[in-house]
């Protein structure tokens, strides 16, 4: 029989802990392991902004108080949610909110590295934003972000070179509304990360994203904005970029060249 210590924080209702905080019973399926069921918690005080971007958490012998269980198991979701980049672990000094400024994970969800040497020795991407508009929504971008067709939208258009090469054309299409105010002149004056900006001025979080991949030819004004010839093979990316409780925040088409660099992703 499993002591005290390690009672699920989120059993059932006849088998909860008499002090347990308010809809800790409804958070996961009971059969859910115990530390994962810590991590679901922990994932609720993020998303509900109990601890922002930066922030320092609670020891794990304060959240194993918390939540009554014990240390081992707190340690364990913590290191989870570090894996997944949503927490910093820095010793000595304590667990903090990741935040999209972190170094090394500026380019968190992208995977294209350079053939020779490592992105580190290429030095960081120099941005070009080509445009940064309000427009309606058409149906094949409202679909993946969750909104109806003509709903208002921004669409940043951006380059990314690396040591002055064009190498990625991106679309970015952004919700109208969570984005409300960001202009040209914001995009083209900030020098940190793009997500980072997100964070900070509109506090959206992108924690996770899943991408198509397909190779195409480049069309003419593909090829002028890359520099390089029509026809010329080129990756096009296609990334949806989730904030918490999975709601779509971006989409994101790319174009990518590919005779300098490739795609290198880590399968577990």
């Amino acid at each position: 029989m499993a002591s005290s210590t390690q009672s699920s924080p989120l059993a059932g209702p006849t088998d909860a802990p008499p002090d347990a905080p308010l809809g800790m019973a409804e958070a996961a399926p009971a059969f859910s392991p115990l530390y994962q069921q810590i991590k679901t918690l922990l994932l609720q005080s993020l998303q509900a902004g109990e601890w922002k971007p930066g922030d320092t958490i609670p020891s794990e012998l304060e959240l194993a108080a918390r939540y009554r269980v014990s240390q081992g198991t707190v340690r364990k979701a913590i290191d989870e949610l570090a894996a997944d980049n949503l927490l910093v672990r820095r010793q000595g000094k304590g667990t903090f909110v990741a935040t999209h400024a972190e170094q090394h994970i500026q380019y968190r969800f992208l995977r294209l590295q350079p053939d020779a040497g490592d992105r580190d020795t290429e030095g960081p991407a120099e941005r070009r934003i080509l445009e940064c508009r309000r427009v309606r929504a058409p149906a094949d971008v409202a679909r993946p972000l969750g909104l109806r067709t003509g709903e208002p939208v921004l669409l940043v258009r951006r380059v990314l070179s690396f040591r002055g090469v064009p190498t990625i054309l991106e679309d970015v299409w952004l919700p109208g509304t969570p984005f409300k105010g960001l202009t040209l002149e914001a995009l083209a004056e900030d020098k940190g990360p793009m997500y980072a900006l997100f964070e900070a001025q509109f506090g959206v979080r992108m924690v996770r994203a899943e991408e198509k991949l397909r190779a195409v030819a480049a069309d003419e004004e593909a090829a002028g904005w890359l520099q390089t010839a029509a026809g010329t093979p080129l990756l096009s990316v296609e990334r949806l970029a989730y904030t918490y409780k999975d709601t779509p925040m971006e989409l994101r088409r790319g174009l990518y060249r590919t005779d300098r660099h490739h795609y290198r992703n880590e399968l577990n």
